[in-house]
Order: structure tokens, then C-alpha cells, then sequence
């Protein structure tokens, strides 16, 4: 269909493909997760499988805004709205909501009037976190596999099989686009309607993580340290986004202005393939999560907090070095520099701001 009606993502100066490029694989990411979750029987699950059951609503509004974004361009600001609307099906009409913060800053039960905005900030930030790093081949559909993963293999640990047939599902759809979205001779894109609802489904399953954890002073299975542990399982898409936003504001720019700077356009510079760089970036997830599990030990979340944020400057660091060598290695062949930086004469400050 993309073919017979020319829906095709065409190159530009932000793309790393060369050649048209079908983008409706999310449509069959859709189709195959809601089929799958479906085959399984849910009905004795009755409070997991009523809240799953209530996600569709809020995954079908994402998959026709994605859709019809994907074919005709939508306003950023109509595109927000409909999100919002989305999540709110859920936390209006189901309650979900996080109302508790694990002793972060002293902060454990919190009123609705922090609870609902913080929720609804969570499902905005991750769902468009995902679709900001939708920018090569299998780097969004792999950290997403790998988080549907260990989503789907805690809910089923501990019994609740039918959000775990859910993250399966959203997982094995996502092995099946991997397979034609690394392909040469049919490859196709996710495009705004896949990572919308992979974002919307991840940023679901990070929620109902947390609430469930909540127990984990009288459940052994729980972990006290449930918001530490989504944000490093979800590491790549949370620091790419803080550190695009903050750069592009630190220029002088709008955080949604579109560029090169993304840390899988700056490995790409350094001459990495699609592939290379997807494997690094999925063995960063796997790697600190690991890490993470194996160190962490009693440390209290606050203190998992800074050091979090101290990872985040290092991350900064090695992302400013990565893209000094990007374009040294781009003069050296004669090619334009990234189209972040200027031609006049700048004070250090702000060449250095140019540089992150």
C-alpha cells in the first residue's frame, strides 16, 4: 500500500536513509500486538485485564493519529492534544495514576492534583521519547523489545499474565517489524503511528510497574527501588531526549525544532552503520540494567537519583567529544559540518553550547 500510493519517507538533511522508504509498519505493529494479546483468555485477571482492556482505547486513538500523521502532516500542537486525550482515558476513567514516589527527596503518597499531571507527564515525555529516537534502522524497535521484554517477564513472575501477554504481544510484533525494517530489498519504517503506540503501551506498563511495586515493604517480590529501575531498563530514549531538549534550548532554539543532534545521527558521523549503532546503543540498555541489578544493593532511591543525574553529565560529555570528532572527521573530508553550527564569529560560550 505504501508502494501503490506513494507513502513514502523521502530523504532529507535530519534522514539517515537515501532511498524513498515505506512508513506504515506501524500499522502491522498494531494489528499483530492486538491480535496477539487477544488470543490469550483474561477473565480471571479481572482488575489486570479490565485496565489492559481500557488501554485500547487510548491505543487506538494514538494508532489513527499516527496514521493519519504519517500521511498528511499534523500540527505539533493537535498532535499534543490528542496524547493527552489518549493518557486520559486511562487515568480519568481507570485511575491510573502514580501516587507514590519511593522516598525520592523525602516525597513518598501524593495528592491527585501532583499525581494526575505527573502521570499525564510520564506517558507525554516517554511517548514522544520514543518517537524521538525512531531516527535509524532497529533503534527504537530494539529498546522497545528489550523493555517489553523485561516488562512482560516481571508481570508474569508475579502473576499477572495478562499485562505480561500484553508486553509480549507489543514484543514479538516488534521482532517481526526488526526483521523488515533491517531488510534491503523490503524494508519499511515504523513512522509516527508505531512509535506512538509502542511509546503509549511502554510508558503503560512503566506506570502500572510502579504502582505495583508499591507493596514492596510487605511483598518480597516487589522493589523498593521501582522508579530507579524503569528509568535505566528506558536509559537510552530519557537521556537522548533531556540531552536534545537541553542543548537546543541552551542555543536559543525551541526544544521541538528538528536537527541532527540526536546521539544516533552523532554515532552514524562517526562512521558507524544502522546495525552498529543500534547494538551499541541496545548493549547500553542491557549493560547498566545488568549493572544496575548486580551493584545497586540497599542504596536509598535518592541518592540512585544523583547518581543517575551525575551519569546523565558523563553521558553529555562523551556525546560532546563523540560529536567534535564527527565533525573534524567531516572537514577532513570535505563535507558540511552539522547544520547546528555557524560561520560567524562566536564568543567561547557560546561555541561551546554550538559544540554539545
Amino acid at each position: 500500500m505504501s508502494n501503490l500510493l506513494n507513502l513514502m519517507a523521502k530523504p532529507g538533511f535530519r534522514s539517515s536513509h537515501d532511498t524513498n522508504t515505506p512508513t506504515l509498519g506501524g500499522v502491522a505493529i498494531f494489528a499483530s500486538t492486538i491480535i496477539a494479546y487477544f488470543l490469550w483468555p483474561h477473565s480471571e485477571e479481572i482488575a489486570d485485564s479490565n485496565l489492559a482492556n481500557l488501554s485500547m482505547v487510548g491505543l487506538t486513538m494514538l494508532f489513527f493519529l499516527g496514521l493519519k500523521d504519517d500521511i498528511l502532516a499534523l500540527d505539533s500542537t493537535k498532535k499534543l492534544l490528542v496524547q493527552i486525550l489518549a493518557c486520559l482515558t486511562l487515568v480519568w476513567v481507570g485511575g491510573f495514576k502514580v501516587d507514590y514516589l519511593y522516598g525520592i527527596f523525602g516525597w513518598f503518597y501524593i495528592p491527585d492534583l501532583v499525581s494526575i499531571p505527573l502521570t499525564i507527564f510520564i506517558f507525554i515525555s516517554l511517548i514522544n521519547a520514543i518517537n524521538l529516537i525512531d531516527g535509524i534502522d532497529g533503534l527504537a524497535g530494539g529498546i522497545s523489545l528489550i523493555a517489553g521484554l523485561w516488562f512482560g517477564i516481571w508481570f508474569m513472575l508475579n502473576g499477572h499474565f495478562s499485562l505480561a501477554s500484553l508486553a509480549f504481544a507489543l514484543s514479538g510484533s516488534l521482532l517481526g517489524f526488526l526483521r523488515f525494517n533491517f531488510s534491503k530489498t523490503s524494508k519499511i519504517f515504523m513512522g509516527d503511528t508505531g512509535s506512538l503506540i509502542v511509546g503509549f503501551l511502554l510508558s503503560f506498563f512503566t506506570i502500572e510497574f510502579l504502582r505495583l511495586n508499591v507493596s514492596y515493604r510487605n511483598d518480597p517480590n516487589a522493589f523498593f527501588n521501582a522508579p530507579i529501575i524503569v528509568m535505566i531498563v528506558l536509559i537510552v530514549p530519557i537521556f537522548d531526549t533531556l540531552r536534545v531538549f537541553l542543548v537546543r534550548l541552551l542555543n536559543g532554539n525551541s526544544p521541538f525544532t528538528a536537527d541532527r543532534n540526536h546521539v544516533h545521527h552523532i554515532l552514524l558521523d562517526n562512521g558507524l552503520s544502522h546495525l552498529g549503532v543500534s547494538l551499541i546503543l541496545w548493549s547500553v540498555t542491557i549493560v547498566n540494567t545488568a549493572l544496575f541489578f548486580a551493584f545497586h544493593g540497599n542504596i536509598s532511591n535518592t541518592l540512585s537519583i544523583c547518581i543517575y543525574i551525575a551519569m546523565f553529565f558523563l553521558y553529555m560529555a562523551a556525546a560532546y567529544l563523540l560529536k567534535k570528532r564527527a565533525n573534524f572527521v567531516k572537514k577532513r573530508k570535505g563535507l558540511r559540518i552539522s547544520p547546528s553550527y555557524s560561520d560567524r564569529p562566536q564568543s567561547l560560550t557560546k561555541r561551546f553550547l554550538k559544540d554539545l
